[in-house]
């Protein structure tokens, strides 16, 4: 049977006999399903169910695409954890109330999976024990209450993702491999991806899924004879990339940025193609032997005011005692990473800021470095404050204010949309005012990565006030969610206050899911001090349906000409001086001096910016391997640098 590349491979097709480690695979599928559950169809058409499965320490990963036979699914779970087929287990899902049930039954395995279903994003998480309780309601042997509690550290091993009968891990690739699924290029960055434990293929995190040819390598399962025929072994080619003179006969390729996996090319994020600059970007720390004047680590920085905080990191500004400039350091303890039970957002967050290195509108990299506790990014320190500090002040802009600001941040978005990113993170406190009163847009950790302009994600994320109305529906989404919060952002500057703003009387009522309530259903009043230019625009923006909204276009460049030919706009804006930064911003911070801290609130300036000994225990609990290849320096900005 001939199946399509990009098919996910039916658990029939692939027959245990002929592929021992088949009995891995991610999708567990029957012809027919006997009994009542036959009658039920509760996946729809293309959906799956990521189940997470947790024994001894380890974590286990599949896709379950059908309804199937209480044995069936007790028999892959022996066959996955490498159990004799013997072997008596007992077998528990957590609700959504956090509590655990047992699945022992036809009719339980059917709800657990019907009730996950019913909410969007989540994943079947089933822990197996060894054995049975004693007495009824008794716990199993290694079960106790902590193995159930959210971001537990007892969960310590990489995951492991069955597909097809491929074991697939997340793996730091020391080299530019080919994805064996879309042909693309695997960045060696942090776990971009995923190699079989078994076979040695190679593909992208986001292609694993879709892996349709059966892993061949051989794989001892207990209760299984070994045939003797040993399997073919089809370890990956990797093509030969020629790229940067490796340093000290070292063979590492130096990562690029993520976001030219749209343009398929290989090169520098700013552009950079000599060789000699390409080297600088390997890694630090992690068995590449960079020349000394390129590594970058604490030592190497003055800490000196805390200028940020947020729920996961601090920003302190900070001095390159070789250089004598002024950077913004974000600090982030490894513990909250792990707490999160996943590492992608620290490194979408390095890869936007490459790719955002040396735009106009957008802050960019410096370096990044790591302790044994922390993370750390460099980047440019901006000293104009942010928008909610200066809207602080001022209550409210005028719109030829909020006309330049918005402008300037449309030709950001637009630069990251045409890079297959989306931002998802637009509001006041992330909109910064360089020197001379540009904007600059900054905090990426929200952003999704690796996005076509016909390509829709799901992840309900977001601040509250700017969330989409399509987020809440549920429903998926694209670049949409951009120019909504734009519009919120826009009615803020020249309004003074938020369009889903509560009257008073609804003050005591008014929480997150009245907010979302009045996102959704309210028709958002205009005031009638703003001109009609002012309101037709917002009304652009602000349009509850995102395939009508102001800017939303399949072709990006459509949906940015739409924008600039809007009244609002057309008439006051000339887009190419903008980009230029050649038009005179409305207000000038009239800093005084990198270290001019006025505009930053107290609250933050006056803490110490000391760092907080580390606790060994801590250290201690720490896959340091997950954050490996996180150290990077931008060449363009140390290229320079050294001619100081």
């Amino acid at each position: 049977m001939a199946l399509r590349r990009y098919g996910r491979a039916p658990f029939w097709a692939v027959p245990v006999s002929t592929c021992a480690s088949t009995a891995d695979t991610a999708v567990f599928r029957v012809m027919a399903i006997s009994g009542l559950m036959a009658n039920f169809s509760i996946f729809n058409e293309g959906e799956t169910l990521k189940i997470k499965i947790y024994f001894e320490r380890q974590v286990f990963i599949v896709y379950l695409s059908e309804v199937i036979t209480i044995d069936l699914f007790y028999a892959k779970l022996r066959e996955i954890l490498r159990l004799d087929t013997n072997q008596i287990i007992t077998v528990k899902w957590i609700d959504n109330e956090d509590d655990p049930c047992t699945i022992s039954s036809q009719i339980e395995l059917f709800e657990a999976i019907k009730l996950t279903l019913e909410f969007r994003d989540a994943e079947l998480k089933v822990h197996v024990f060894l054995g049975q309780p004693t007495t009824p309601g008794a716990p199993c042997p290694g079960e106790d209450k902590t193995v159930y509690r959210r971001g537990a550290r007892r969960w310590v091993h990489k995951k492991k993702y069955f597909i097809s009968g491929h074991c697939f891990q997340p793996k730091r690739l020391n080299k530019r491999t080919i994805c064996a699924l879309c042909e693309d290029t695997i960045w060696g960055l942090g776990h971009a991806g995923f190699r079989c434990m078994d076979c040695g293929m190679c593909v992208h995190k986001k292609c694993h899924k879709y892996v349709a040819e059966k892993c061949c390598s051989r794989t001892f399962v207990v209760g299984e004879e070994n045939s003797g025929g040993g399997g073919i072994s089809h370890q990956q080619k990797v093509p030969s990339l020629k790229s940067a003179t490796s340093i000290r006969g070292d063979e590492n390729l130096v990562p690029s940025s993520e976001h030219q996996k749209i343009e398929r090319t290989i090169s520098n994020t700013n552009g950079i193609t000599d060789p000699n600059l390409l080297e600088v970007g390997g890694t630090v720390g992690n068995g590449g032997d960079l020349p000394v004047q390129w590594s970058m680590g604490l030592d190497d920085f003055e800490l000196l005011t805390v200028i940020g905080r947020g729920s996961y990191a601090k920003v302190v500004q900070a001095e390159h005692r070789r250089t004598g400039q002024i950077y913004a350091i974000k600090i982030i303890k490894k513990t909250v990473c792990i707490d999160e039970e996943d590492t992608d957002w620290i490194q979408t967050e390095k890869s936007v800021l490459e790719t955002a290195s040396n735009h106009p509108f957008l802050v960019g990299l410096h370096s990044c470095f790591q302790t044994a506790s922390r993370l750390f990014y460099v980047i440019e320190f901006i000293p104009g404050g942010d928008l909610m500090f200066h809207m602080q002040r001022q209550h409210k802009l005028p719109e030829e204010h909020a006309r330049f600001y918005s402008a300037e941040v449309i030709l950001a978005l637009h630069f990251l949309h045409t890079r297959g990113i989306i931002y998802r993170d637009l509001k006041l406190d992330n909109v910064l005012l360089d020197t001379e009163g540009h904007v600059k847009l900054t905090d990426f950790g929200m952003c999704k990565e690796n996005i076509g302009p016909n390509d829709l994600t799901s992840t309900f994320c977001g601040t509250p006030n700017y969330i989409a109305p399509e987020i809440l529906r549920g429903e998926d989404y694209g670049y949409s969610v951009d120019f909504w919060a734009l519009g919120v952002l826009m009615f803020e500057m020249m309004v003074g206050r938020s369009p889903f703003q509560a009257p008073i009387e609804e003050y005591q009522e008014y929480s997150e899911d009245f907010l979302f309530q009045v996102i959704l259903e309210r028709q958002i009043r205009i005031p009638r001090n703003l001109s009609v230019r002012a309101a037709n625009v917002l009304k652009g923006f602000l349009n509850k349906d995102q395939n009508e909204r102001l800017g939303c276009k399949p072709d990006l460049e459509e949906g940015l000409n739409d924008i600039k030919t809007n009244a609002f706009f057309r008439y006051s804006i000339d887009w190419e001086l903008l980009v230029e930064r050649r038009i005179t911003p409305p207000y000038n911070p009239n800093i005084n001096g990198d270290r001019d801290l006025q505009r930053f609130d107290t609250s933050f300036t006056n803490e110490d910016p000391a760092l907080t000994p580390d606790e060994p225990e801590v250290i201690a609990r720490i896959d340091q391997s997950e954050f490996d290849g996180f150290e990077y320096v931008n060449p363009l900005i140390f290229n320079k640098e050294d001619s100081v």
